[in-house]
């Protein structure tokens, strides 16, 4: 898929899948493609006591008993809400569920403030309707209704940035498991075959923004996906995620352990500092997630093969962060400024390494933005 700018997990990990299915001969529930452990085996990696031919790689660091209870959610007749801070890779788990399942991961409502029913549910083809009336053929299924169809798993992305009735019109189809057409005089009724269910994310600092609904509520299982704060787990998913840009990239280079290091440790400097901080005015807008880290290695890193001499740097690294981070001027540069004086300059005194160099690009990126 070489060809493609970004590849759906069932189409990248496809030989994977292929081979796991040909191993495959524990129960599955409805028409999956793959049995519950299979599942959980896809999304977290084999391990040597699975006693496999061949390795699967590891696509989602996160607690195994979280992939668990998700697949078993799935199992039942219920839809499943995957609950977290940004960038805890929930719509990346949710992915790969689907892909695992169903083998298609694309079936997708993206919320919004502009998500409408019809999104959910089907709209129409005005041209077909005016040349040949209201039918099944001139009708537009959405991600879901084909989903209800196909007897595979839909996804709703960040739920609660969609409005009340948006939301509302999920209660009946996860409910009553079909979508009624009342346009069409017969094949008025759209029923979900077995296998069919929701994965839905929702954003946790976008609480108060459309809240769920009491009856909405009781139609999920919430699965909360926590803040990634093992330093060796998060380590393992930048570089997992940065192999990846080399690889789409084509590029050969090497990011060294200890600039990993320094950009792991400035990240949780500058966490500990937006907990301990008075307000939201000394706290950086950024939320510090770790995607956030891996788009600020990914910056560094594109910028060091296409600018630079081909190979990653504390002062590049510096740049990044600081030009990945300063959304607000003047308080965001204010804060960076603090922790490089504060807690960098210290550091780079008694530790030497990197860090002097990672001092000096932080300087100098400040100077340029300010």
């Amino acid at each position: 898929m070489s060809d493609v700018l970004r590849a759906p997990a069932e189409l990248k990990y496809a030989e994977e899948l292929d081979w796991l299915e040909s191993v495959d001969d524990s129960p599955k529930p409805f028409a999956w493609r793959l049995s519950p452990k299979m599942i959980r085996l896809f999304v977290l990696g084999s391990e040597r006591a699975d006693g496999l031919d061949r390795e699967i790689s590891q696509k989602w660091f996160g607690d195994r008993s979280i992939v668990e209870r998700a697949i078993v959610t799935l199992a039942s007749d219920r839809g499943l809400l995957l609950i977290g801070d940004p960038g805890t890779g929930k719509s990346w788990l949710a992915e790969l569920l689907a892909a695992a399942i169903s083998r298609n991961s694309t079936l997708v409502v993206q919320g919004t403030a502009g998500t409408t029913e019809d999104h959910i549910k089907y709209s129409w083809n005005v041209s077909m309707v005016i040349a040949k009336g209201q039918s099944r053929e001139s009708m537009i299924p959405s991600p879901i209704m084909t989903a209800m169809e196909a007897g595979s798993i839909g996804r709703f992305e960040e739920l609660t940035r969609s409005t009340s009735d948006v939301q509302d019109a999920l209660i009946s189809i996860l409910s009553e498991k079909y979508i009624s057409v009342p346009e069409l005089d017969s094949d008025g009724i759209v029923f979900a075959k077995p296998g069919f269910s929701v994965i839905a994310t929702a954003n946790s600092r976008d609480r108060g923004v459309n809240d769920l609904s009491s009856a909405l509520k009781r139609r999920f299982n919430f699965v909360r996906i926590p803040v990634v704060t093992n330093k060796k787990s998060e380590a393992e998913i930048v570089r997992f995620r940065t192999e990846e840009l080399l690889r789409r990239h084509q590029i050969e280079l090497e990011v060294p352990p200890t600039l990993l290091d320094v950009l792991l440790r400035s990240f949780g400097d500058l966490r500990a500092a937006a907990a301990s901080a008075g307000s939201d005015d000394e706290k950086l807008e950024s939320a510090l997630s770790t995607a956030e880290q891996i788009g600020v290695l990914e910056d560094a890193v594109l910028h060091s093969n296409f600018f630079g001499e081909r190979e990653l740097t504390a002062r590049t690294l510096a740049s990044s962060l600081v030009g990945s981070l300063a959304r607000r001027e003047p308080e965001d540069l204010a804060i960076l400024n603090k922790y490089l004086h504060g807690v960098v300059e210290p550091r780079s005194k008694d530790e030497g390494g990197d860090w002097p160099e990672f001092l000096d690009g932080g300087r100098d990126a400040i100077a340029t933005l300010s």
